[in-house]
């Protein structure tokens, strides 16, 4: 059914006669949205998450800790737990959803144990006391964890917002003792303390750590937070000892000592300490724990604040799972199959983890100066654990326009850790610490992103003033090649050449020169995005203008096929023996090749190729005209046959489980052809976002690839950094309304004679607010106010909806003005 052929008229007779006006209420929406949810997605092929208990943007994640499933592996996964692991060493307090290198965090594992404590935890504390287990005896819904050890142990734990509760229940006859691995973070510890009062079954102490992506560069293998904990047990303790390295101390109730990061950046066996309870024999031991980085004191305020004394495990998961049903329900969906709307109620799950609140329940927190700082005024919370090169992409965005409250703390969080940090904006924060990991300047687009999607309440003045000061004034953080190429310590490594000539040259402090200049570009586009939104016109005229230095590194002769970025020298010149064709194993230099990953992060120039996702057009026009660039984006997703070519599919196609690529599927929306967005990204959701432990692609990176999937579901995509414009796909379901406190989103599907979403998802008509419209995006006043949005989808493409002049979302050249 072509777009020409469907009347206004026929459009609305058809939604009324099935029941779709404008008003009406969803109905047959799952209430329980926590039974929808599979927290086993993702904990294998690399996804990197947890299946553990914690709460929406929870300071604790009491999940379970495995062992590596092989001895060759440091660590199970950077989540704690692989799913192809058998043993488990402990159920730690903390974790970072998604993350990658070798994690960090997994802080304090408690361990329940029936075996003689006979031999020193820490003789190798990966492996020491660990029980085996099968999937087969292990449950896991938001908010709660269960499993049966194969010692007979059986585990509930559940998570509070700052403390977590746990019921470990023994074989009748069986001796019942904790230990309490103060020391055995996942990446090590410098510093650990742990103190046992026996008359009233309380272990405290504290551990410090940090360490992340430390084995890659001696830069991050330090200690940059500390973690306090009060744990009280319920059972008179009759038994307690205590171990440091490989020495066992009964009846000692003091220890201290750390693991250590190891030459390599790994914990090495024999160091370590923490203390052991026993409770007799059988029956089931209760421990209540909270948690903070500022004090121990703080750490019993937080969890009296949440749990009583007689708090049982059940009364804590259910309140978990009434607030992750609270925010899941923000986005009803009807249709579809039940599998896709596990996927989607998990994938919402996931990206609504992170950041985590990390300031106590009295508003304190320690900052990234090592001080206790108190929240500003009207900020809920301060948050902590920021991906800046994933989030700033469309997790930031989906979590503002669900809850713009958490959005503006967000941004304040943001704005206070550079205010301690003496005026830097790091890439990667973790708790109170500045990791540097990744390249660019992702905080401005980051804070953009927030204002934009209707996150008001922080002082978005003040960042905005930093954030230019950072992009215009170099530091010598920004000349120091120290932890380079991965951990570059300046927020804008290579300035001094970038406001010089324009690009970050060949030689300059970076992980990749080429991408490094895009993502500032990205980054001063996302300046001047949020300057617009103030009303500040001159910044955000200027740092329009510094956006298009992209152009400077497009070598339009660089390969056969056409232009590609790539690394320039500083003195104009392109390199002629740069990078490494990513598919031979001498690693020598050679000529460039379109895939070849020299100058890039984590991608090669076939991939970064698109990213310009503020000016599309601009691009398209660089690479030739729009058949060039069309025929450029068939050739990067579909291989030779026809066959989608999205992930593992070699340097020249896209790889849709890793951040440089996520935006592209969109690109045919600017390209005239959105017929085509809608069959990749369906495409995409078919084979690659599964009901499985392999269903995320690739790292989750604390929610960034799980709010792509959320988007990509309900048809829609935040495309330009630091704006509120939708592009569009189509649905996945019949019916999505998004509720939000300023106007809710409805968006809402009719099929033709094929009318199973599985067949018909290609566009024949849209209604926006029951007018037609051919446009393949919505402007950033629907994404604030709301509207509805009503799709008849078709089995076959659409060769004219969408292709006219005017159509294509908007391009921002030098000029500042939208370009079509």
């Amino acid at each position: 059914m072509g777009w020409k052929r469907v009347s206004v008229r026929g459009l609305v007779l058809g939604w009324m006669a099935a029941g779709l006006v404008v008003g009406a209420q969803t109905q047959g929406a799952v209430q329980d949205r926590a039974a929808e949810v599979n927290p086993f997605i993702g904990t294998a092929n690399g996804g990197n998450v947890f299946p553990g208990a914690t709460m929406p943007f929870g300071m604790v994640q009491f999940s379970p800790e495995a062992s590596p499933i092989s001895p060759k592996r440091m660590i199970a996964a950077p989540g704690g737990y692989e799913y192809r692991a058998t043993q488990l060493r402990g159920f730690s307090l903390t974790n970072v959803e998604g993350w990658g290198c070798a994690g960090g965090s997994g802080d304090v594992p408690l361990m329940p144990t029936t075996r003689a404590i006979d031999a020193s935890p820490s003789k190798d504390f990966r492996t020491s006391y660990a029980a085996g287990f099968t999937h087969a005896d292990e449950k896991a819904v938001p908010g709660s964890y269960e499993v049966r050890l194969a010692d007979g142990v059986q585990v509930k734990l559940a998570a509070g917002l700052r403390s977590g509760a746990a019921s470990f229940a023994f074989p009748e006859g069986q001796p019942a003792r904790v230990l309490v691995r103060t020391s055995d973070s996942e990446a090590g510890s410098t510093e650990a303390s742990t103190q046992v009062d026996v008359a009233t079954g309380t272990v405290r102490g504290s551990v410090r750590s940090g360490n992340f992506c430390g084995y890659i560069n001696e830069a991050d293998r330090r200690a940059y937070y500390t973690v306090y904990f009060v744990a009280h047990f319920d059972r008179a303790v009759e038994e307690h000892g205590a171990w440091k390295d490989t020495t066992l101390m009964p009846g000692a109730a003091e220890v201290s000592g750390g693991t250590g990061f190891g030459a390599k950046g790994f914990p090495e066996a024999g160091h370590g300490s923490g203390v052991w309870l026993g409770f007799g024999k059988g029956g089931a031991v209760h421990v209540r724990v909270g948690i903070s980085y500022v004090s121990e004191a703080n750490a019993e305020q937080n969890l009296a604040a949440e749990s009583t004394s007689g708090a049982s495990v059940d009364e804590v998961a259910a309140k978990a799972r009434a607030a992750w049903n609270k925010r899941l329900g923000q986005i009803a969906v009807e249709g579809g199959t039940a599998d896709q709307r596990t996927v989607f109620s998990t994938a919402l799950y996931h990206a609504l983890q992170t950041p985590t609140t990390y300031s106590d329940v009295n508003g304190q927190y320690r900052g990234m100066d090592g001080a206790v700082h108190q929240v500003v005024a009207k900020q809920g919370a301060q948050y902590a654990n920021f991906s800046g090169w994933d989030v700033y992409r469309s997790q930031l965005q989906l979590v503002t326009w669900l809850d713009p409250a958490v959005g503006s703390d967000i941004a304040q969080s943001l704005l206070n850790q550079s205010v301690q940090d003496g005026g830097r904006w790091d890439r990667w924060t973790h708790m109170g610490g500045a990791t540097h990991v990744m390249n660019g300047d992702p905080a401005a687009p980051a804070i953009a992103d927030i204002w934009a999607f209707g996150g008001r309440q922080f002082d978005a003045k003040a960042a905005l003033a930093s954030l230019v000061r950072a992009a215009e004034v170099p530091t010598a953080q920004d000349l120091d090649a120290k932890g380079c190429p991965v951990e570059c310590p300046g927020e804008r490594p290579g300035l001094d050449q970038y406001l010089k000539l324009h690009y970050i040259p060949l030689g300059a402090p970076a992980w990749g020169a080429a991408a490094d200049t895009l993502e500032d570009a990205t980054a001063d586009f996302g300046i001047s995005a949020l300057a617009g939104h103030l009303g500040d016109a001159a910044t955000q005229n200027r740092f329009v203008v510094r956006a298009q230095y992209w152009k400077n590194i497009w070598n339009p002769r660089a390969a056969p096929d056409g232009g590609y970025f790539m690394d320039r020298n500083a003195d104009g010149s392109w390199p002629t023996n740069e990078g490494d064709d990513d598919n031979d194993s001498d690693h020598a230099p050679h000529p460039f090749t379109p895939g070849t990953g020299a100058g890039f992060v984590e991608g090669t120039a076939a991939q970064y190729v698109w990213m310009v996702p503020f000016n599309e057009a601009g691009l398209f026009a660089t690479m030739g005209g729009m058949d060039k660039a069309r025929a450029r984006l068939d050739k990067f997703f579909y291989d030779d046959k026809g066959a989608p070519a999205v992930t593992n599919a070699g340097p020249l196609h896209a790889e849709l489980n890793n951040e440089p690529s996520v935006e592209t599927p969109w690109l045919y929306d600017f390209a005239g052809e959105p017929w085509k967005t809608q069959q990749l990204v369906r495409q995409v959701l078919d084979t690659l976002w599964t009901n499985t432990p392999k269903g995320i692609p690739g790292n989750d990176d604390l929610g960034e690839m799980s709010s792509w999937g959320v988007f990509a579901m309900m048809g829609l995509y935040p495309e330009i950094p630091g704006r509120a414009e939708f592009v569009l796909g189509s649905p996945l379901f019949d019916r999505v309304v998004v509720h939000r406190a300023a106007g809710d989103v409805r968006i809402e599907a009719q099929r033709g004679a094929q009318g199973d979403a599985a067949h018909a998802f290609y566009v024949d008509a849209l209604l926006v607010d029951g007018k037609p419209s051919s446009r393949t995006w919505l402007p950033e006043q629907f994404a604030l106010k709301g509207g509805t949005l009503r799709f008849v989808l078709s089995a076959k493409p659409n060769a004219q909806w969408g292709t006219q002049p005017g159509d294509a979302p908007p391009s921002f050249g030098a000029e500042g003005a939208a370009q079509r």
